[in-house]
């Protein structure tokens, strides 16, 4: 099996009921006839105004206004229905129109499970939005939330979303100065806690990381506590509400309409200097992107039970939230998914007839790794889909679903980011699944491979640029007043384009590859973190002077994370060092991030100006000459490089430490 060969081929009945052709057929009757899913894709970008206007037609949502589509068709800047109304939240609750059909189902690793109907999460999203009203929050302001992968997670999501408050949530996995660092500079009104979460078989008690971070945020006015197992509702005392007490008063869900591109949602991005990118998206533009992404690239249905492992730190959790725009129930997973086995979670997915099934492509080699056969734990004739991101996923990885999982079954990997909060490249249901490449450039997105001189390529790896505007693309980022952070996060290297950071190849039938990333983000197991985030904690080590940090992605789905230390004087323990580093990274900041090497070295790289070099650094040490890495002339010490190419030449070609 090689990279391109054709795995799967939708058949006549799945074409002619899939999402996206209901769409051309309608697109047809409006005069616009489209022979292929490419000549589609050709049309959504070449005229932005005519395709997402007919997305908003087609879809009959309410509130469009008079202007123009696309008032200004720039990057960044663009001006996107620039009078019309819409909320979010009302959208997702507007599917379902009988009450007792399922939107949420939950469980988690220990075996708990809870399920709620359209009409409990209306309930209990109203009531909450009554006492956040009480409390005098409306539009704009924050509501920040340290809560896991739980139902109350997504309503407390749609309670602020329908005042038209911004949204932002951290898992409870993260230490407390990483969410500080985040939440600090949104000064949020009020905050939600929990108390624990399981994991892996042991009980993580946060309810002295929950008191910390509400002491450390001064805007906190008022906070609600989440108790996991409902054992103790008052575990954070006085000057907090219970939880159960904050959806007590039944109160009809209302929506407040806003303008098109009124503030969301805050998702967290980082550089590679700096505190964490707030990056900020707009009520309308997730609205028409998610439609799109869910119902054309997904192809979700009222039918489907829509699974996609994640936690609340990740922006899949917002993804798969948007699952209820188009009336599918939503299920929620919150655990390890390798507990009590590498097995627990297809176990369970086919016991709960999950029919879209979706992971990191990590999680899908390591079950290939382990030599799991999933198609021997059940019936899996509900399963239509399975979906991945995070990482790459390898041709290998492709054949084990469809020796493994279920040979007829529609293999669907996308890429996208945080940045956007949706997919550049993904699935459709209406084309063919080829070894190793996604399926196709999403609507509206014009994705291409930019080479060295900033000019599309086809069929050769370049840097995956987006060169028209796209409703997803963030409004700003908070606390950039002049957007001068915002320009220099996506659109430094090629004025008017957005620079995402990822090497990616289009094939000349309009598949893509994804051949890791581009840029200096550290990105484990789907949860992206700026290298800034790891240097804050590491360098507080006594003992540590300096530090580097690069993270390897090879087409495996697996991420190699070496960190490089330059230590004061010469007379530390450099093991105890080492374990004192992991045990920082682990409590203060995620122990998803730990590195899998810590080096030391006599000194960390550096241009002129004190920039750490990461990128040539990666580079040298995925097999790049030196000359070729950097150049040596824009170094403040390049003698420094000698141990990078040392240690380079133990990793070539694939690393096998850790």
């Amino acid at each position: 099996m090689s990279e391109g060969d054709i795995l799967w081929v939708p058949n006549t009945e799945s074409v002619k009921r899939a999402n996206i052709t209901r769409f051309m057929d309608w697109l047809e009757q409006e005069g616009r006839a489209f022979d292929n899913y490419e000549e589609l894709w050709q049309w959504s970008t070449d005229s932005l105004e005519q395709f997402w206007d007919s997305v908003w037609r087609y879809f009959a949502l309410p509130g469009r206004g008079t202007s123009p589509v696309l008032a200004e068709r720039q990057m960044p800047g663009a001006v996107w229905f620039h009078d019309s109304m819409v909320n979010y939240a009302q959208a997702l609750l507007r599917p379902f129109a009988t009450p007792d059909r399922e939107a949420i189902l939950w469980a988690n690793e220990t075996g708990a499970k809870r399920s709620m109907t359209a009409a409990e999460l209306s309930a209990e999203a109203g009531a909450l939005a009554q006492t956040l009203k009480n409390w005098g929050v409306g539009p704009g302001d924050r509501v920040a939330a340290y809560l896991p992968n739980i139902p109350q997670t997504v309503v407390a999501f749609i309670a602020a979303a329908s005042l038209g408050a911004v949204w932002s949530v951290c898992s409870p996995d993260f230490g407390v100065p990483s969410v500080v660092d985040r939440f600090q500079q949104i000064a949020p009104k009020v905050l939600l806690v929990v108390d624990g979460y399981p994991y892996q078989g042991r009980w993580f008690d946060r309810t002295t990381e929950s008191r910390n971070l509400r002491n450390s945020l001064s805007s906190v006015e008022h906070t609600i506590a989440v108790s996991y197992q409902g054992s103790d509702e008052h575990w954070m005392g006085p000057g907090a509400l219970p939880w159960s007490d904050a959806v007590r008063e039944p109160h009809p869900v209302a929506f407040r309409g806003v303008p098109f591109a009124h503030p969301l949602w805050i998702l967290y991005s980082s550089g590679t200097t700096g505190l964490p990118k707030p990056i900020v998206h707009s009520h309308g533009g997730m609205l028409l992107s998610h439609l799109v992404n869910g119902s054309f690239h997904l192809d979700l249905t009222p039918q489907d039970r829509f699974f996609w492992y994640s936690t609340t730190g990740w922006m899949m959790w917002n993804v798969v939230v948007s699952g209820l725009l188009s009336g599918s129930t939503i299920v929620l997973y919150d655990g390890s998914p390798a507990y009590p086995g590498q097995d627990a979670l297809w176990r369970w997915a086919v016991g709960e007839e999950i029919t879209i099934f979706a992971s990191s492509a990590a999680f899908l080699h390591n079950s290939m790794k382990a030599e799991l056969e999933p198609r021997e734990f059940g019936n899996w004739s509900h399963l239509r889909a399975v979906a991945s991101t995070g990482s790459p996923l390898t041709p290998e990885g492709y054949e084990w679903v469809y020796g493994a999982v279920k040979s007829d079954v529609w293999l669907a990997p996308a890429s996208g980011g945080t940045d956007i909060c949706a997919a550049f490249v993904g699935g459709c249901p209406i084309l063919p699944v080829r070894s190793g490449e996604m399926q196709c450039r999403t609507l509206g997105a014009k994705v291409e491979a930019f080479d060295a001189r900033g000019l599309p390529v086809i069929d050769t790896t370049g840097e995956l640029v987006v060169t028209e505007p796209m409703p997803s693309m963030p409004i700003y980022l908070w606390g950039d007043p002049d957007g001068s952070r915002y320009r220099s996060s996506y659109f430094d290297m090629y004025p008017g384009v957005w620079r995402h950071g990822d090497w990616i190849r289009i094939t000349s039938y309009g598949s893509a590859v994804i051949y890791g990333r581009s840029d200096s983000t550290i990105n484990r197991y789907g949860v992206r973190m700026g290298s800034s985030d790891i240097y804050r904690v590491v360098e507080t080590v006594p003992g540590v002077k300096d530090s580097l940090v690069v993270d390897l992605e090879y087409r495996g789905g697996r991420s190699f994370m070496a960190l490089f230390i330059k230590i004061e004087g010469g007379n530390l323990e450099a093991d105890k060092l080492r374990r004192d580093i992991r045990e920082a990274i682990k409590s203060r900041l995620s122990p998803r991030h730990l590195p899998d090497d810590i080096v030391v070295v006599p000194d960390i790289p550096k241009t002129l100006n004190g920039k750490k070099l990461e990128v040539p650094i990666r580079r040298i040490l995925q097999g790049v000459q030196l000359e070729a890495a950097v150049n040596l002339d824009a170094m403040a010490n390049p003698e420094s490089l000698d141990a990078f190419v040392t240690y380079a030449k133990t990793l070539i070609p694939h690393p096998e430490k850790g």
